[in-house]
């Protein structure tokens, strides 16, 4: 699952607004191929976090279940960005604070879903499927012909995914997954609203608290008490830190010197990160066609955000003609 820098980023390359370090021009092995290393690395990094914290967060859902899951995880995060953060709660208009309750509604209902599914299905797949909801975005905002292939070839992966019908999937985890996709593209709409009335990550850690007052209700619906116990707590902090907190800081940080397309492009690589973590930690094996499927829909995210910055380059290429 996405970070909140991760949709925010995904946002900006969608708009196709490239970055003074993407349109700055660089000779082949120059200080920014090296500059870039670091914070590079430090995307990696973050996407390795999520994806293993939600490998943690499947294995914690025996104790307190999926919602139980989620509830810790965006409570604890709440408090962390509500703590560092520490937003100004005077001075926003009405409209401002619509959008970061719309916001931390579509925050909850994308986590939410996205637990329910790997509940049912392998972390890989459900992620592959997830993705399709921010590549959607970038292909519709697009508007090229080109983008059609992307899309057939996203189709393509998820076709094989599903053996032809997904007869090797829960129905039910699909369809979970495929609606947290498109609770991640309007997640990446609202994002970019929310950053734009609140300065710095006031609207996230504000967004956030509403998402976690929301499912405190689910959670203890169905967990209870199993919420209370030491261990359980201590895990579901831990898939806080993983998933959001420590993934938030380190994209962050990389943001400061990395193009926003640049790291579009990195986060097409999260369902690999995501198989790679069922496999090592919840023992998920993928067959060779899933493996295929899996790449088909990287490369198609990879080429729709490709596209993307090309028709950024020109739009900025074309006044100087």
């Amino acid at each position: 699952m996405n970070t909140p820098s991760t949709a925010a980023s995904a946002a900006s390359a969608a708009s196709s607004a490239p970055t003074p370090a993407s349109t700055a021009p660089v000779a082949p092995g120059g200080p920014r191929l090296r500059g870039s290393l670091g914070p590079v690395g430090l995307v990696l990094a973050g996407g390795v976090s999520v994806q293993f914290g939600g490998a943690l967060a499947v294995s914690l859902m025996p104790r307190a279940g999926a919602l139980g899951v989620v509830t810790l995880r965006l409570v604890v995060a709440a408090i962390v960005l509500l703590l560092v953060c520490r937003p100004r709660l005077r001075g926003h208009s009405r409209a401002d604070w619509g959008t970061v309750v719309v916001f931390g509604i579509t925050m909850a209902a994308m986590n939410g879903l996205f637990y329910q599914a790997v509940a049912r299905i392998p972390l890989g797949p459900a992620v592959t499927l997830e993705v399709l909801g921010p590549l959607a975005l970038s292909v519709l905002a697009s508007r090229r012909a080109v983008n059609v292939v992307w899309a057939a070839l996203a189709l393509a992966g998820v076709f094989l995914l599903g053996g032809g019908g997904f007869g090797d999937l829960d129905p039910a985890g699909v369809a979970f997954a495929l609606s947290a996709g498109a609770m991640w593209a309007a997640y990446i709409v609202f994002s970019a609203r929310t950053g734009r009335r609140f300065p710095q990550a006031d609207g996230l850690a504000l967004a956030m608290a509403v998402a976690a007052v929301l499912f405190v209700p689910l959670g203890i619906a169905e967990s209870g008490t199993r919420l209370l116990v030491p261990v359980t707590i201590g895990l579901g902090a831990a898939v806080a830190m993983l998933s959001s907190v420590l993934p938030y800081t380190l994209e962050l940080l990389a943001l400061r010197r990395l193009p926003a397309s640049t790291f579009a492009i990195l986060m097409s690589l999260e369902p690999a990160l995501a198989a790679t973590a069922g496999f090592l930690i919840l023992g998920q094996s993928l067959t060779a066609t899933q493996t295929v499927a899996i790449a088909l829909v990287i490369a198609a995210s990879m080429g729709a955000v490709r596209t993307q910055v090309g028709r950024g380059k020109v739009k900025v290429a074309q006044p100087e003609a």
